[in-house]
């Protein structure tokens, strides 16, 4: 298999590179490689037969030549790093992967465009209130706080998307799933 770091050592070269290049654009036979590359024959030879044998290009029967492009995806694949653990294992499956793009350490770094990311969000910001319970201006603010800076935003997006209602100056939980 052709990992990450074999293959850069292997495109590292700038003649193979435009024969990668070539065979992208099309060219199969070894004089079209050759010449859309700008190389001799020879060199686009010595270039195949290496490339062959890191398992980059295969040579056909009919003497064409075949770029084996799903190995970028796989060399890429596993050059990857391993998926960050989620930081809302007890949040639903569906919502753990806008969570942790949108929160670091319990901190709102990104809140979603996306109306229906966006209101994941506002939903997870909710549950920090008990339902029925009323809160004071200053207590919303101080929880809304913990997550981010600007809290006449959030308790504004959270009013205006039914998870908080407020009256005489003072709000309560009324939207959101009971935990």
């Amino acid at each position: 298999m052709l990992d990450a770091v074999r293959l850069v050592g292997l495109l590292a070269e700038p003649g193979r590179r435009r024969i990668v290049a070539a065979m992208v654009l099309g060219a199969v036979s070894l004089d079209d490689i050759a010449t859309t590359a700008g190389l001799t024959t020879r060199e686009a030879v010595d270039a195949l037969d290496r490339m062959e044998s890191a398992g980059l290009v295969e040579s056909g029967a009919d003497s064409t030549w075949i770029l084996l492009e799903e190995a970028f995806k796989v060399a890429a694949r596993a050059a990857a790093p391993p998926p960050r653990p989620t930081q809302h294992a007890d949040e639903p499956e569906s919502h753990q992967r806008v969570l942790d793009r949108s929160f670091v350490d319990r901190r709102l770094v990104h809140l979603p465009s996306k109306r229906s990311q966006r209101l994941i969000v506002l939903e997870h910001l909710a549950l920090r209130f008990e339902p029925g319970q009323h809160y004071s201006e200053r207590q919303v603010n101080a929880a809304l706080r913990e997550a981010h800076d600007d809290t006449a935003a959030l308790r504004r997006y959270l009013v205006d998307e039914g998870f908080m209602d407020r009256a005489d100056g003072e709000y309560w939980r009324s939207g959101g799933r009971i935990e």
